[in-house]
């Protein structure tokens, strides 16, 4: 397990060739998710490179180079990543979750295919105590799409959010609300750095990352079944409600979605509608829309 945050070494990882540094793409998410949305606004006309460029105030040299560093490929590339038919080709090319069907149970555990992922759900009767005599870390940490705010508990990280409108307080009140009887302590310094380390591409090799979350059955086998879905791969609402052995609960399921506790590790941004529309998504759309491309892109 890696997190342990009351004594936590420092935790090294090997650089990857070509990785940009995770504080750099932080800053530069703010201009990319204004070209994103450009670029949705008006997928059908296919916007060029100058077009793209002009939108921003930039030269379309020094947009070129800001975005190949963000998203690892050409802002051509990417719009052709964004497109619906690209959506609808990865759905029709989909694996059924239901092959994995058998191991979303709530006594399974459950790895992210390339990130090291494991989840692990509380006890009924944890989850009736609400956090009592557990101690969670919690600060900010950087990735390629915002700021994000971290939770972590000596068994992993319970709460990943990104931060929205400076919302700070509103993040720390959730986490009370998630853990109304933990002991909150504002320190997760240790535990960030490992999360942006992975988030740039670099592994650190302590073994897979652990979650700890609080939900009911239904939302862990959800969470579970997400965990499922390979990067560059999406399924939609009605495949991951036939994993879970609710075929008919579509919604219910995107509900469940909608209450992930960690994002990006559980990956509910590769879930899209049936006809390959991005659906909504808890920390926006052009987010989104920024993590799958991204990661369409890397892999």
């Amino acid at each position: 397990m890696l997190f342990l945050p009351t004594k936590l070494s420092k935790i090294r990882v090997a650089k990857t060739p070509g990785v940009v540094d995770t504080l750099t793409m932080n800053s530069d998410y703010q201009r990319i998710a204004q070209a994103i949305d450009f670029i949705v606004a008006n997928q059908r006309q296919q916007p060029s490179l100058d077009e793209i460029a002009a939108h921003l105030n930039l030269s379309p040299f020094h947009f070129q180079r800001l975005f190949s560093q963000w998203a690892g490929v050409t802002p051509k590339k990417y719009l052709q990543i964004l497109t619906l038919a690209h959506a609808k080709n990865l759905l029709a090319e989909s694996k059924p979750l239901l092959e994995v069907s058998d191991s979303v149970g709530l006594s399974s555990s459950s790895r992210l295919y390339d990130h090291f992922v494991q989840l692990d759900a509380v006890t009924p009767g944890e989850f009736k105590t609400g956090g009592a005599g557990v101690r969670v870390q919690y600060g900010l940490a950087k990735s390629p799409f915002g700021d994000m705010f971290i939770g972590v508990t000596p068994r992993g990280i319970c709460k990943l959010s990104f931060v929205m409108d400076n919302n700070i307080d509103q993040q720390i009140k959730d986490l009370r609300r998630q853990w109304p009887n933990a002991d909150l302590v504002k320190e997760a310094s240790e535990t960030a750095e490992t999360v942006e380390a992975m988030l740039a591409g670099k592994h650190p090799n302590k073994g897979p990352l652990s979650l700890y979350v609080r939900g009911t059955n239904f939302q862990i086998s959800v969470w579970r079944a997400l965990l499922h879905i390979e990067p560059t791969c999406i399924n939609s609402y009605g495949q991951v409600a036939a994993a879970v052995g609710r075929p008919k609960a579509s919604r219910a399921v995107g509900t469940a979605i909608g209450s992930n506790p960690v994002a990006f590790f559980i990956p509910c941004h590769r879930v899209l509608q049936q006809n390959g529309q991005i659906g909504g998504y808890l920390w926006g759309e052009t987010r989104k829309h920024a993590i799958h491309a991204w990661e369409s892109a890397r892999y």
